[in-house]
């Protein structure tokens, strides 16, 4: 059961803030392409610098506590999902906070709006 724990995790984070966008209706999903500009460069910048470490031998990933699934340059396929799930959560907790607080979090006004 161990090598699950990570997707386990994930999986669970999606499903804390999956009612974000349901009940709340963030709408972080419809605009999908602000998503993309919000969580690609981290994507980018952490997979690079991840795959540098590994590359390196300053990091490892054990093969007890994930699927064993490697993408080139010995990347775990949990790792790649963990740079796309935490900030994609973080960006529908933001938004439920703008949603219920009315902040705009310094949108320019005709973004703030839904």
């Amino acid at each position: 059961m161990g090598h699950l724990t990570y997707l386990a995790l994930l999986a669970a984070c999606l499903v804390v803030t999956a009612p974000l966008e349901l009940v709340l209706r963030v709408r972080v999903y419809a605009r999908w392409r602000r998503l993309l500009l919000a969580v690609l460069p981290e994507f980018v910048v952490f997979v690079v610098w991840v795959l540098y470490a590994i590359a390196q031998e300053h990091w490892d990933y054990s093969d007890e506590l994930t699927l064993g699934l490697r993408l080139p340059g010995g990347l775990p396929l949990e790792e790649v999902l963990f740079f796309l799930v935490v900030p994609l959560c973080s960006v529908l907790a933001l938004e439920a906070v703008r949603r219920v607080t009315g902040w705009d979090a310094g949108y320019p006004a005709e973004e703030a709006g839904p």
